[in-house]
């Protein structure tokens, strides 16, 4: 056991020296390197934030040469309305690096579809699959949501991440139905009830913010894996009357800051093409003639992308040398 927490410790940056540590203060030390290279330390291939395994785990600054060759994730939404085909975009991808979250339950459209799939029906595992899929947060304490000890519960029910090593792409369908489970939640927790014992609205909606956001975030991080996350898209009136589209998600704070957290945002619409026929496309950029929401982080994207998920990634990443 010495010798192993030594080789983990050295490996993770922390110092060997324990020659004049007194019983207790040695075990305090074995708990220390056991926690620092065990609770925060992902596996190579699960697709969880691992620490460097040769620097102190605060900081590393990646060589320019190693930016230039990291396969990093893509992280997007699609929205469109009700019955446009968004779940059948699962069919352009490879089924056998795809992970299929499914919280909506609506996916006669791919019911022939290979791939594996994972069922969703409360918050609390919505939670638990996310926290297993992208490791540790390391800016949350231990005890918090997405923190060491919420990993190593999620590890020891779900057992070795390492099995997600085969996934490029997590697709989520739908955010829509996953923001109405979480409000239901939120309303059953002590923080959106007032002293009386009565439910707090305003409350209630307050933490459906922190934990959709919470959440998104922790996502977001997830490094080398794409995670696609489908969405119903509303048609709506301003004060003045004029029609906008809107993601249809519970709470204002979520539909606000999520084009700010995903790198891109896709509309899957109906557009006439050259020869006047309607069809299914992707609206791609910020600026677009139909007022559709939509964002391109990497500018490599044209306004009108054909509704292919597998081409779309791989037209983000190629180089723009090549473009």
């Amino acid at each position: 056991m010495t010798t192993d927490i030594k080789a983990r410790a050295f490996a993770q940056g922390i110092p060997w020296s324990t020659e004049h540590m007194s019983p207790t203060a040695f075990k305090s030390w074995q708990y220390f390197c056991h926690e620092r290279t065990t609770a925060f330390a992902a596996p190579n291939d699960g697709g969880s934030a691992a620490l460097p395994s040769s620097k102190p785990a605060r900081m590393r600054i990646v060589q320019g040469v190693d930016r230039a060759v990291d396969q990093r994730g893509i992280k997007g939404v699609i929205a469109g309305v009700a019955g446009i085909g968004k779940t059948s975009l699962l069919r352009t991808l490879p089924a056998e690096k795809t992970l299929f979250i499914n919280v909506e339950a609506g996916d006669l459209s791919v019911a022939g579809w290979p791939g594996d799939e994972l069922r969703v029906r409360d918050w609390e595992l919505a939670r638990d699959v996310t926290c297993w899929i992208g490791g540790v947060n390391p800016a949350v304490r231990a005890d918090h949501p997405y923190g060491a000890h919420h990993y190593k519960r999620v590890c020891a029910e779900f057992g070795d991440p390492g099995v997600l090593g085969k996934y490029d792409t997590i697709f989520i369908d739908s955010i829509t139905v996953l923001a109405r489970l979480c409000l239901q939640w939120c309303k059953a927790q002590p923080q959106a009830m007032t002293a009386n014992g009565k439910p707090d609205t305003r409350a209630a909606y307050g933490l459906l913010g922190l934990e959709m956001i919470t959440w998104l975030t922790h996502l977001q991080h997830v490094p080398h894996k794409n995670v696609w996350l489908v969405g119903i898209l509303d048609r709506r009136h301003d004060e003045l009357n004029r029609p906008f589209f809107a993601l249809q998600l519970e709470g204002s704070k979520t539909a606000l800051e999520l084009p700010g957290i995903v790198d891109q945002v896709i509309t899957m619409a109906e557009v006439k093409g050259d020869d006047g026929k309607p069809k299914r496309a992707f609206i791609c950029t910020t600026i677009n003639p139909y007022g559709y929401p939509a964002k391109d982080r990497s500018g490599r994207l044209d306004t009108i992308e054909e509704p292919h998920l597998g081409q779309l990634m791989e037209k983000i990443r190629q180089s723009r040398r090549d473009k």
